[in-house]
């Protein structure tokens, strides 16, 4: 492989084509299915898939087969083939893998931006979904082509683009079911939908969270009350909901008390949590936008973290549970608030797992923990809506530990990092699942400030050219 051409052809496939494939991508509201209930009439995860196919038609790679597969009441999926080159044994694949779907539009972003108007400025595109994670399908077609412009051997490449994975990926187990047969042997899944500890060399993830999200609901009366008449008598229902949370965590420190959400934490995991740590710095927690300080990094006083120490803050962030309320309902807006004691709150949880907790079981213990002998005798339910277990890395084989630490130097002028990430890929598990053999490659470009689901979300585009041709030199490391 000639590093230098490598470079070239990539750098020149971003800057005359997919920077403005994904510009264009970021103009469609694709919302996945939570958060868009009539997707299907309103065709944009349809036209992203089309847009992405038409574009892959008109690649120059030989023997590409790219198409749409569709099973019926369930979002559609982009699949393609490409037969291995050089002589290699086309039986063992790698399998890329990426998705289309995006986030709801989320408030606060900066005047003159938004989540449906791409914008470039400093090397970034700001918009929804360019980096979680529209980019994957281009980049994946763009470093096979990469890779057989100079002629090298390389395995063959199958991709997989649904359009669920932000709603859980419910619809993915039975396209893998369909495709099974037309997978091969996967020795390496390349996970395009992951991310970066920094802007400054290749990042492996080695783990993902799991995730309990249900609505805890509170109901103390059947119609609200003047609060002057009943305060004092009936206790307010808000009041009870924040009992309840305290059975789940420590409202001092954060630590959640349930001991069946917990896992411990393998000793391989703190050792590269310590190197990450020692790499990353302050910037582990300075990345978020504090109060009172410009993206983590103003003078004076701003909001502070559970924790300033870099190892801890990772550790915590990859294999420790963590409770966030992120939802309400039964709360009027302020201007519209009268004096009434309301008869119910209701609460969406979001309970982070560490990769080993099994998430049916976790939630089934939230329940409990929650319904159980309720203040007052309040009417308290737990609904778990969104369930799905992590996932954490089988050992690494030393050709891939090999492959990534050079490709890094080689593409960043660093060696690799390796770290835990603190969202939630269903698809890995699937994946582990039906390849039990098969090593796992799982990277992406959302580094410090990139804010995934969040108002000014961006795709790093120096990040993303460097990326790709790191995995395109990882690739042509496969095993026969």
């Amino acid at each position: 492989m000639d590093h230098s051409e490598l470079r070239r052809f990539i750098e020149a496939r971003w800057r005359d084509e997919l920077t403005e494939r994904l510009v264009e991508y970021v103009r469609v509201p694709a919302k996945s299915p939570a958060f868009d209930s009539s997707w299907r009439a309103h065709g944009h995860l349809e036209s992203v898939v089309r847009s992405g196919l038409a574009w892959g038609r008109a690649q120059a790679i030989a023997g590409l087969r790219i198409e749409i597969v569709a099973i019926d009441d369930r979002t559609p999926c982009l699949f393609f083939d490409v037969p291995a080159t050089g002589g290699r044994d086309g039986s063992r694949s790698v399998l890329f893998y990426g998705h289309l779907d995006k986030q709801p539009e989320m408030e606060g972003w900066r005047e003159g931006f938004g989540p449906w108007l791409p914008r470039i400025e400093n090397g970034r595109l700001y918009g929804r979904g360019s980096a979680d994670d529209g980019y994957a399908l281009y980049a994946a077609l763009t470093i096979i082509a990469a890779i057989d412009a100079q002629g090298v051997a390389r395995p063959r490449c199958v991709g997989l683009i649904e359009t669920s994975e932000e709603s859980g990926s419910p619809d993915l187990p039975a396209y893998l079911e369909m495709l099974a047969p037309r997978l091969g042997d996967v020795a390496l899944v390349a996970g395009l939908d992951s991310g970066a500890g920094n802007y400054e060399q290749l990042w492996v993830t080695t783990s993902l969270r799991g995730l309990a999200g249900g609505l805890l609901s509170v109901e103390i009366l059947d119609e609200g009350v003047h609060s002057g008449a009943a305060s004092g008598i009936v206790p307010s229902s808000f009041r009870i909901a924040r009992q309840l949370l305290n059975r789940l965590d420590d409202p001092d420190s954060g630590r959640v008390l349930v001991d069946a959400l917990h896992a411990p934490i393998p000793g391989e995991r703190i050792d590269q949590a310590r190197t990450a740590g020692a790499i990353l710095g302050d910037m582990v927690w300075r990345q978020f936008p504090w109060v009172g300080c410009v993206h983590g990094e103003g003078a004076g006083a701003h909001a502070m973290p559970v924790t300033t120490d870099p190892v801890e803050a990772i550790l915590n962030r990859t294999w420790r549970p963590a409770l966030s309320v992120v939802g309400a309902a039964g709360l009027p807006l302020p201007d519209q608030a009268g004096n009434v004691l309301r008869p119910r709150t209701a609460l969406k949880l979001s309970m982070r797992l560490p990769p080993t907790v099994d998430a049916e079981r976790a939630a089934a213990a939230m329940r409990s923990v929650l319904e159980q002998a309720s203040p007052y005798g309040a009417r308290v339910r737990f609904e778990p809506d969104h369930v799905a277990s992590g996932w954490n890395a089988p050992p690494s084989a030393p050709w891939l530990v090999d492959a990534v630490d050079a490709a890094s130097v080689s593409c960043f002028g660093r060696p690799a990092g390796w770290i835990g990430e603190g969202g939630t890929i269903p698809f890995m598990n699937m994946l582990g699942e039906r390849f039990p053999q098969a090593q796992f490659l799982i990277t992406g470009v959302l580094g410090p400030q990139s804010n995934a689901h969040g108002p000014n979300e961006f795709l790093h585009l120096e990040y993303a050219t460097r990326l790709t041709e790191a995995v395109a030199s990882i690739v042509t490391e496969v095993p026969s």
